[in-house]
């Protein structure tokens, strides 16, 4: 497979990878463009990993139009790095702090050498991982904070079903949702069973052999990463007075009602109390993040395929400097 070349120019250019139009894996381009500058409020923080999310390619193709992003776009929706410059107006970072964060959608990503951020989105990154496994942490572990403690409000003891459990939001919210006491049961291929398994679900269906949804009653919870018919077989498992979340879009509202169970969608931003407590978890052993694949900048249009493909355990991460 050809390799995009990268070139570094001098210190004031960084390597980034950006799209000029919407497209397949091809619009990709690996570029040289100005190192940001910051403002007052914000970090200057030299990437060391970003890992490779759905969102990264849906953005690519061309979903996510209705955001309003303005081309070129530098991809990447989470990274890990250190702090290499602040504005006079942070407080409570100094420069050479390892950080993690999940900037801002608006503005350019973390396929990059270097990214401005808002100090307010940042954390201090895990002291127990390394910078690709914290890389790995920032969009997915929101995600399944958002949706297991903020939405669903889940509590010990209680039946909670993860639909995809082997992927990079289902692996982490195994995790929290165990770490909660609560009983967990994941779906996932046979493949992924007892990967599945020993992040500490008690329970794992092979989507491939079993029908969740002809086996399963009484649940309080369920995590859809899915949505379509997938989603609408999970209302059936559901006790009444329960709760879907989803991170596929706005679940069936009618079924909702049909099922007497409540509906939530999520779709999250930058959270730096939420890292904290992740920080926590992830150094108190609670919790591990799961990389898969690890791959170099310049192979970016391949790590977006795996991604792509649907295949991956846990998360894709690109290295971008030691």
């Amino acid at each position: 497979m050809r390799h995009l070349l990268i070139v570094k120019k001098n210190s004031s250019i960084m390597k980034t990878v950006r799209i000029h139009e919407y497209g397949n894996a091809d619009v990709l381009r690996l570029e040289d463009i100005p190192v940001p500058t910051i403002a007052a409020d914000e970090l200057l923080v030299r990437i060391h990993a970003a890992s490779v999310n759905p969102l990264d390619w849906k953005l690519r193709e061309g979903y996510m139009k209705n955001m309003h992003h303005s081309l070129p776009l530098t991809l990447g929706c989470d990274f890990s790095g250190t702090i290499e410059k602040m504005g006079s107006a942070v407080k409570g970072f100094r420069i050479g702090d390892d950080v993690y964060c999940r900037p801002a959608v608006e503005r350019d990503g973390s396929y990059a050498e270097y990214i401005e951020v808002k100090a307010n989105e940042v954390a201090i990154m895990p002291k127990s991982i390394t910078y690709d496994e914290a890389a790995a942490i920032p969009l997915a572990g929101i995600t399944a904070w958002e949706t297991l403690i903020n939405k669903a409000k889940i509590k010990k003891g209680q039946r909670v079903l993860i639909l995809a459990a082997s992927g990079g939001v289902g692996s982490l919210a195994v995790q929290i949702a165990k770490a909660r006491g609560c009983y967990v049961i994941g779906t996932t291929s046979k493949v992924n069973v007892d990967f599945v398994r020993n992040l500490g679900a008690n329970e794992v269906i092979d989507y491939l052999s079993q029908d969740f949804s002809e086996r399963l009653t009484d649940i309080d919870v369920v995590l859809d990463t899915i949505g379509g018919t997938v989603q609408e077989k999970a209302f059936k498992v559901l006790r009444r007075g329960g709760i879907l979340v989803s991170t596929a879009g706005q679940p069936n509202e009618e079924l909702g009602i049909k099922y007497g169970v409540t509906c939530e969608s999520v779709f999250i931003g930058p959270n730096a109390y939420i890292l904290n407590e992740l920080r926590n978890m992830i150094d108190d052993g609670q919790v591990r993040p799961v990389v898969d694949k690890v791959f170099r900048l310049e192979d970016v249009k391949q790590a977006q395929n795996y991604s792509q493909s649907g295949k991956a355990r846990g998360k894709i991460v690109l290295e971008i400097a030691s």
